[in-house]
């Protein structure tokens, strides 16, 4: 956590009030002839570690930014870049890549792997890993699957949350043993990714509607989560209400937080983030809209699943970011003695973590159930991989306290867009695995050499 001149003075910070305070703690001294202005050198390491607390304008704010991320606090940078990179490889490889077409594919692709690593990211951010993601979502979209069907028959909303609340148990279980008998998250994870896949190989022999290993449905709705799209007009429309909420919302906090007395980043970098989203909305949609279809089949529109993961990205990001529990989370990850001496019920949060991450892993199997109608103990267990690597890909700490659900985002995007491209361009599995941990293993030894950095300036 960066360290701002409020915490030392008890005082609320403003613009001015921060860097005037800094340049009146620090003298300056004269060395061999040489001025070391450490007022400057004081302000210039606040701008760095928190440039959108102290930065008065948006010019500052970047200067700050560049500074940090000089100093090698890059934040998804590296990611973004990467991404491009990689966008930019396959598509000289083969201009299918960035058709409209692929485009919507590779977004409904990476849908299974962002949730999976939403999950995955509440319980890295306590030190902890789940392994046994990937068959808990096989046991939800089972039972999805097989009460939306004869004989059983459920609405598909109601089959839906019957699926939930089982992983939803599953993960509080796990947790509970975690915490209440100290045991290892690893150990306990990888029991269950081996128990589980067991249990949904004895329901599948079990289920008469399960023919030969595989439970096939047809409700539309359910369906449509993934292969069904929104109507051109309703994309347009959607997008700038979108656009439009989350605009509204950033600017109010930062008014609510000015009235208030306390520090709000420049009002050029609010309006340049909701620039930022206008303008990515306004790409997608204009991408999804583009014909996909072959002869005369139109196919247009903005598939159902971005906006459902783009609503589970926000309820995520505010659980994180805007609540109690979202702190302590990110308290415990970072300390955990010093957590519990604090207050925090470090048992409770550790148990809901895993809770949330059984709940994700329903959600993944729902969407799974969706892009391919049918489920099945062929359910691919290198997910559970692919989870932990989009996570840690795109920025989550391995060892804890560091990481949001944008991370999630960005490394399911990355793995997606590696396993679309390989499959694209015919190299086939093979390489989707030996391209994606290579790229873990890039983005694991890039986190750990950069905590080691930190640890250094710290000292």
């Amino acid at each position: 956590m960066a360290v701002t001149p409020e915490m030392g003075t008890g005082k609320p910070n403003s613009d001015e009030g921060g860097a005037q305070g800094i340049r009146q703690a620090e003298p300056t001294t004269q060395k061999d002839g040489y001025s070391l202005d450490l007022e400057e050198t004081s302000v210039t390491a606040a701008l760095a570690a928190a440039p959108e607390v102290v930065a008065s304008d948006l010019a500052t704010y970047l200067r700050a930014w560049w500074q940090r991320v000089r100093s090698g606090e890059s934040g998804v940078l590296p990611v973004v870049v990467g991404l491009v990179v990689i966008v930019l490889v396959f598509e000289i490889k083969t201009s299918l890549y960035l058709s409209a077409g692929n485009v919507v594919n590779l977004l409904n692709q990476a849908v299974v792997f962002v949730l999976f690593a939403m999950g995955e990211v509440f319980v890295l951010l306590l030190g902890e890993i789940d392994l046994s993601m990937v068959f808990n979502a096989g046991i939800g979209a089972g039972i999805v699957a097989a009460f939306v069907v004869h004989p059983y028959d459920f609405p598909w909303w109601l089959a839906i949350l019957c699926g939930l609340a089982a992983t939803t148990v599953i993960g509080l279980i796990l947790g509970t043993l975690i915490t209440r008998l100290r045991l290892p998250s690893f150990i306990v994870t990888l029991a269950a990714y081996i128990g589980l896949q067991g249990v949904m190989l004895w329901m599948f022999d079990t289920l008469p509607i399960a023919v030969g290993g595989v439970i096939s449905v047809s409700n539309k709705v359910l369906l449509d989560f993934v292969n069904g799209n929104l109507s051109p007009t309703a994309s347009w429309v959607a997008m700038v209400l979108a656009v439009a909420v989350f605009g509204g919302l950033t600017i109010f906090r930062d008014v609510r937080r000015k009235a208030a007395g306390l520090v709000t980043p420049p009002f050029g970098l609010t309006l340049s983030k909701v620039g930022v989203v206008a303008a990515a909305g306004v790409v997608l949609v204009w991408v999804c809209n583009i014909n996909r279809g072959t002869g005369t089949t139109k196919v247009r529109g903005v598939p159902w699943s971005i906006p459902i993961v783009l609503v589970l990205y926000f309820a995520s990001t505010f659980l994180l970011s805007r609540t109690r529990f979202g702190r302590y989370i990110y308290a415990i990850g970072g300390n955990a003695e010093a957590a519990r001496r604090a207050g925090i019920n470090v048992r409770m949060v550790r148990t809901v973590a895993f809770l949330i991450s059984g709940l994700f892993a329903g959600l993944a199997g729902v969407m799974y159930l969706s892009q391919l109608g049918s489920i099945s103990t062929n359910i691919d267990p290198s997910y559970v991989l692919f989870a932990v690597a989009a996570a840690v890909i795109g920025g989550t700490s391995l060892f804890g306290g560091r990481g949001k659900p944008l991370h999630a985002v960005l490394g399911g995007l990355v793995i997606a867009a590696v396993y679309n491209g390989i499959y694209l361009i015919g190299l086939g599995a093979a390489a989707t695995e030996m391209v994606t941990g290579l790229v873990l293993l890039v983005a694991v030894t890039v986190d750990s050499v950069a905590r080691r950095g930190g640890q250094k300036e710290a000292v």
